[in-house]
C-alpha cells in the first residue's frame, strides 16, 4: 500500500473524526440551554447529605422542584406554604421516592407562623443549614394608579415581609450553630421596571436590598444570596398569562433564550448557591433569566 494511499485514508479518517467531533460539539452546544433530567431517586451520598434545608412556598412550582432536588441530594427538608392538602401530597410523593421531608403549613405573611416554621426545622432535625425564602404570589397586572391597595399590601407582605421574617428567625439559629446559607427569591422584576407590575417590582427590589444587607453576616459564616428568574413554567405564571390573554408560544419569542424556563433549572441554581461550590457568592443575585438581563 502506497504512502499516498495511506495519507489519503488518514486524511479521510482525520477529517471524519474532526467532523464527528464538530457535530458532537454542536450537539452539546445545542443542549447547553436545555434543562437536564431530574433525578428520580435519592442519592444517599448526595452533596447535601446530613444538611437540613427549609423551603417556603414549597408545595408547587419552583419551590416544589427545589424541595424535591434537595431531597434527592440527601438533604432533610422542611417545607411550607398555605395550601395544606397540596403540601401533604407533595410530602407523600417525595417520601415515596425515598426523600426525608416534612410538611408544615405556613403563611409567610404572619411572623409567628414563620417563626414556628423555622423552629419546626430545628425541632425535627436539630439544626438549619439552608433556608430558601421562595414563597411568592401572583399579582393582578395594573398601572400604578389602578393597583388595588389590598393587592399591593398582600404582595409586599408575602414577597418581601415573608423574606424578612425568614431571615429574622433563621439568622439567630445559624449564628448559634456556626453558619448557614440563606437564598432569597428575587426576579427579573427586581432589575427592571415594568409599567403594569409596579407592586411586584417593588416587592422584588426590596428582596435585593435584604440580600445585600445580609452579606454583612459573612463574619458569622452565613452567606446570603438571591436568584432572579424570568418566565418559569409554574402555576403562578400560567395564572398570570391566562389573566393577560398571553401564551407561552407567543411570549417565548420576546426572550433572549426563546422558551419558557423549567422549575428544575431554577432549583439547580438554588442548589448551587447553597452548596460548598458557591462560597464566594455572598450578597449577590444570580441572573437566571437566560440572558434577558445581559
Amino acid at each position: 500500500m502506497s504512502n499516498e494511499t495511506n495519507t489519503s485514508r488518514r486524511a479521510i479518517l482525520t477529517g471524519g473524526m474532526a467532523t464527528a467531533a464538530t457535530l458532537a460539539s454542536s450537539v452539546a452546544l445545542a443542549n447547553s440551554m436545555k434543562p437536564a433530567a431530574t433525578p428520580a431517586e435519592v442519592n444517599a451520598d448526595g452533596r447535601f447529605n446530613g444538611k437540613v434545608v427549609a423551603v417556603t412556598g414549597g408545595n408547587s412550582g419552583i419551590g416544589e422542584a427545589t424541595v424535591r432536588a434537595f431531597a434527592m441530594e440527601g438533604a432533610q427538608v422542611v417545607f411550607g406554604a398555605r395550601r395544606d392538602e397540596l403540601g401533604r401530597q407533595v410530602e407523600a410523593d417525595i417520601r415515596n421516592a425515598g426523600g426525608d421531608v416534612t410538611w408544615v403549613q405556613t403563611d409567610v405573611r404572619e411572623p409567628d407562623q414563620v417563626q414556628r416554621f423555622i423552629k419546626s426545622a430545628t425541632d425535627t432535625y436539630g439544626r438549619l443549614d439552608v433556608l430558601f425564602n421562595n414563597a411568592g404570589i401572583f399579582m393582578t397586572p395594573n398601572l400604578i394608579e389602578d393597583i388595588d391597595i389590598e393587592n399591593f399590601d398582600d404582595m409586599m407582605r408575602t414577597n418581601t415581609f415573608g423574606v424578612f421574617y425568614g431571615m429574622k428567625y433563621a439568622i439567630p439559629v445559624m449564628k448559634a450553630q456556626g453558619g448557614g446559607v440563606i437564598i432569597n427569591m428575587a426576579s427579573v422584576a427586581a432589575h427592571r421596571g415594568f409599567p403594569n407590575t409596579a407592586h411586584y417590582n417593588a416587592s422584588k427590589h426590596a428582596v435585593l436590598g435584604l440580600t445585600r444587607a445580609g452579606a454583612k453576616l459573612a463574619a458569622d459564616n452565613i452567606r446570603v444570596a438571591s436568584i432572579s428568574p424570568l418566565a418559569v413554567d409554574t402555576p403562578m405564571l400560567k395564572e398570570s398569562f391566562d389573566y393577560q390573554g398571553l401564551t407561552y408560544e407567543g411570549m417565548a419569542g420576546f426572550f433572549v433564550t426563546p422558551r419558557i424556563m423549567d422549575p428544575h433549572e431554577m432549583a439547580a441554581g438554588v442548589l448551587f448557591l447553597a452548596s460548598d461550590s458557591a462560597t464566594a457568592f455572598n450578597g449577590m443575585d444570580i441572573d437566571a433569566t437566560g440572558g434577558q438581563l445581559a
